[in-house]
């Protein structure tokens, strides 16, 4: 062997060979969701020093009832971001199908007071959350507007409508068992579980077999990777897009139902930060806000931090304005981890 081919061969090796921190980078782009996982871990044995009965099973079985509503929305919300768009106005489209489910089993003038069949209601609610998402994907798509601008703006008409259309609550007594069948409890084991969190695991479970083994989910990912790109492989970007943002409001309406057997009243004046709070769960679950990169049950895990935080920081006696600062910050360490990774992509 030559000198230079030597030289060469070392060269390459050299620089071929990744830092430690290169093969964190690497190794979280191909696993977005382990950094929450460590976070929820360390703030979980954290929190256990502060109070003994953190890590019990009564009190994470109800950290999993606080978040089951969050993390219902952060479903739907993930499918946005990952196209690398973003939702507002899904906590309105919750409360708008959540009240359209209730008013019509409760009754209208129109049909003299007597509600319709909840096999009538409900669907009609889950249509409403469709038809919202169609809204404003085909704002998105057809008109060419950001989804930040899109959503912003239908987050008041659609909270206008809600307003305008339910004249006040619905109690439980006027509704049927099946809107509150999500609250309902059961036991597993040791821990105490409504079915609200259950048929939230359900959802998860369902949308990540689709995002992973599925053409759809392929090419979500694609869009949200690199739209040009998609569009040069024969992809339908406008459909997907369109789809994606349908999916969401049924998935957003769904979210209403376990909205509804969670705090047993179906009110418009519920629901007013789950906007906020879903992009939270998504963002400090790993999901990048540049789309193509996350996963679904990475978000669940985001949700979970955020009551893990609220709820230890609250079991330690401290106070709401430094529970709000600490996920602001959990928020932008999050943005900041996601920024160094996509670092090892170039």
């Amino acid at each position: 062997m030559s000198q230079d081919t030597a030289t060469y061969d070392a060269a390459a090796e050299f620089q071929n060979r990744a830092t430690t921190s290169q093969k964190l980078q690497a190794l979280l782009h191909k696993y977005p969701w382990l950094s929450s996982m460590m976070v929820l871990v360390v703030a979980s044995i954290i929190f256990s020093f502060f109070n003994e009965n953190f890590l019990t099973p009564s009190n994470f079985s109800l950290i999993l009832q606080q978040v089951a509503i969050v993390g219902a929305v952060a479903a739907g919300q993930t499918l946005i971001i990952l196209t690398a768009g973003i939702d507002l106005s899904c906590g309105a489209i919750a409360i708008f199908a959540s009240m359209a489910m209730a008013k019509l089993v409760q009754g209208t003038p129109a049909v003299d007071g007597d509600g319709f069949s909840i096999w009538i209601a409900f669907p009609a609610g889950l249509l409403v959350g469709m038809l919202a998402g169609a809204i404003n994907g085909a704002l998105v798509t057809k008109v060419k507007l950001p989804p930040f601008i899109v959503t912003l703006g239908t987050y008041n008409i659609f909270l206008a409508l809600t307003l305008t259309y339910t004249k006040g609550t619905v109690p439980a007594h006027e509704m049927p068992p099946f809107l509150l069948t999500l609250g309902n409890y059961v036991n597993l084991g040791p821990f105490r579980l409504t079915t609200g969190v259950l048929f939230m695991i359900l959802m998860y479970s369902v949308l990540a077999f689709v995002l992973r083994y599925t053409g759809w989910g392929r090419h979500v990912y694609a869009v949200g990777d690199d739209i040009d790109a998609a569009r040069l492989a024969g992809i339908s970007v406008n459909r997907v897009l369109m789809s994606v943002y349908m999916v969401a409001g049924v998935i957003f309406a769904l979210a209403a139902w376990i909205v509804i057997g969670r705090v047993t009243v179906a009110s418009p004046n519920t629901g007013g930060d789950l906007n906020l709070d879903s992009i939270t769960a998504v963002v400090i679950g790993g999901t990048s806000l540049f789309g193509g990169r996350g996963t679904i049950f990475g978000s669940l895990i985001g949700a979970i931090i955020v009551g893990v935080f609220r709820n230890g920081l609250t079991l330690a006696g401290v106070d709401l304005y430094f529970q709000l600062l600490a996920i602001g910050l959990l928020i932008i360490f999050a943005v900041s981890v996601d920024q160094w990774i996509r670092k090892a992509r170039k």
